[in-house]
């Protein structure tokens, strides 16, 4: 009885142990995906300071949906997506050096360490990249329409 118990141990071990290599797919939950087809507010309300953060907001999100299908790792993906708005990333660091105090460094409301308005615009834009990525990979969401090798509405 007891070299059973061990050949049936065994036997679960080892279906075990391959099951590691198999890759498990999870159901999509499309309900979390952006629709780029909805039509945008015509006056949103402005907050001071976030105008920049908009556009590179939209930029991020349309190149993370865009680029998701890649079999790259999700951060390799999110890295790609911030080089693809760099402009836009520049442009919303740009007003920020015309505002007073921008060179300031300060810590950070999320992780405590000392950081400047530009270094904290950055971590948002990596931040949401990579959550833009693994958001439209787990709804297996739709990129939005590319016109020219752009996601339309980015130029």
């Amino acid at each position: 009885m007891t070299r059973n118990s061990a050949m049936a141990v065994l036997a679960m071990v080892a279906l075990g142990v391959s099951a590691c290599g198999e890759r498990h797919e999870m159901a999509s939950n499309s309900k979390v995906c952006a629709d780029f087809k909805a039509a945008k507010p015509t006056a949103a309300p402005v907050v001071a300071g976030s105008e920049g953060a908009a556009p590179l907001d939209d930029c991020v999100r349309k190149w993370a949906y865009s680029l998701a299908g890649s079999h790259d790792a999700a951060g390799t993906v999110a890295e790609a997506v911030v080089a693809a708005c760099n402009v836009q990333l520049a442009r919303w660091n740009q007003q920020s050096l015309s505002q007073p105090g921008s060179d300031i460094e300060a810590n950070s409301l999320i992780t405590g360490l000392p950081t400047t308005p530009l270094a904290e615009h950055n971590s948002f834009a990596a931040s949401r990249a990579l959550l833009y990525v693994v958001q439209a990979r787990a709804g297996r969401c739709a990129a939005p329409p590319i016109t020219n090798g752009l996601p339309d509405g980015l130029s």
